[in-house]
């Protein structure tokens, strides 16, 4: 459900439309918290997004750099609302798996007293 002709809409509501958040009072926290920013000002939840305006939104500890192509003000599904705006952020580095602790086999059964060993040493224990 696009505006006709890119009319305005509040950013709080348009942040929550494109699914940039669950719920519109969670996007008008963050919008007040100063986590939306609006071509690089932080403003209220009531400011006022048009097509090539650049939002900054920071969620999850990620930040994506949008800029809307088109204006929602209704919630859309995914797939169109992804062709609301477009993403200038850098993806996210990828997530390297590197257990802290050394990972037993489930159903290994009880460690060893060589393994209980270097367990302890590895965690800094006795020795």
């Amino acid at each position: 459900m696009t505006t006709p002709e890119g009319l305005p809409v509040r950013i709080d509501a348009w942040v929550w439309s494109v699914r940039m958040f669950k719920t519109r009072g969670e996007a008008a926290q963050a919008v007040r918290a100063g986590h939306v920013k609006l071509n690089g000002e932080a403003v209220k939840p009531a400011a006022q997004v048009v097509p090539g305006d650049r939002v900054r939104v920071w969620r999850n500890h990620h930040e994506h750099d949008l800029e809307v192509l088109a204006t929602v003000r209704k919630r859309v599904g995914a797939p169109v609302a992804r062709t609301c705006y477009t993403d200038h952020a850098p993806p996210p580095p990828p997530k390297e798996f590197m257990p802290s602790v050394p990972v037993r086999e489930r159903g290994a059964g009880r460690p060893t007293k060589r393994e209980r060993r270097q367990m302890e040493k590895f965690r800094g224990g006795l020795r």
